[in-house]
């Protein structure tokens, strides 16, 4: 992919930049024992994040009363009754993220430098994740790369989240550049359905969370194993 006819890029966050499996990891383990429910495990984590917070403690409260309730055994089970639970599991979750935030995480190798180059060649950059802004913005800054972007976007910034390209082309809008001269960089379908419905080119990573599938199968223009590779 020539970068002649890119404008401006937008980047997400987990996955992509950082590595943010063990903040999850951590601070949804931390609300489940305040919710006396078993610990949830690294790879179920790694399957449902990239969707916002809300599906990931909706479907990790549902896994964990599942597994109290193998059978079903009917509406007074504890399996039955996830959503009576979410209130308390979100500000639990909040309370619990928002202190680690960053703790348990680590940049990918090859992500500065590749941000640094697009930075050197003078497109303007944005971040958009489906996290809450607030906890974009807290991480982005713990691990030094705020200041590669113009504007930082989050789950909560918009009426949809991704992969639905309302996100990508209000981020677009306020980088004053097209849709289709503004590159998408993720790591998931996600990041992928969303570039391709806003009509945005899209490089994906192969190293992120993609829900368990293979990441060849998202849409796409290119497949890197580094932001790095983005200079070649």
């Amino acid at each position: 992919m020539s970068f002649s006819d890119i404008q401006a890029v937008i980047v997400d966050l987990d996955g992509t930049m950082v590595d943010t499996l063990g903040d999850f990891v951590v601070a949804l383990n931390r609300m489940l024992a305040e919710l006396q429910l078993p610990p949830v495990d690294r790879a179920f984590v790694e399957r449902t994040v990239g969707k916002g917070s809300e599906h990931l403690i909706r479907s990790v409260l549902a896994e964990q009363l599942r597994r109290l309730d193998p059978a079903g055994c009917g509406s007074s089970c504890p399996a039955t009754q996830p959503e009576a639970r979410y209130e308390r599991a979100w500000q639990s979750y909040q309370a619990h993220y928002r202190a680690i935030n960053g703790d348990f995480s680590d940049v990918y190798p090859g992500v500065r430098e590749g941000l640094a180059a697009l930075q050197v060649a003078g497109l303007p950059m944005a971040c958009l994740t489906n996290k809450p802004r607030a906890f974009a913005l807290d991480l982005l800054q713990a691990k030094g790369l705020e200041g590669f972007f113009q504007v930082v976007f989050g789950g909560d910034s918009f009426e949809r989240k991704k992969p639905d390209p309302l996100p990508l082309l209000k981020t677009c809008e306020a980088l004053g550049t097209r849709p289709g001269q503004t590159l998408m960089i993720g790591d998931s379908q996600n990041d992928g359905i969303a570039a391709r419905a806003a009509g945005c080119p899209v490089v994906l990573v192969t190293y992120g969370y993609n829900h368990g599938e293979p990441i060849g199968d998202a849409p796409h223009d290119r497949l890197v194993g580094s932001l790095a590779e983005l200079l070649d």
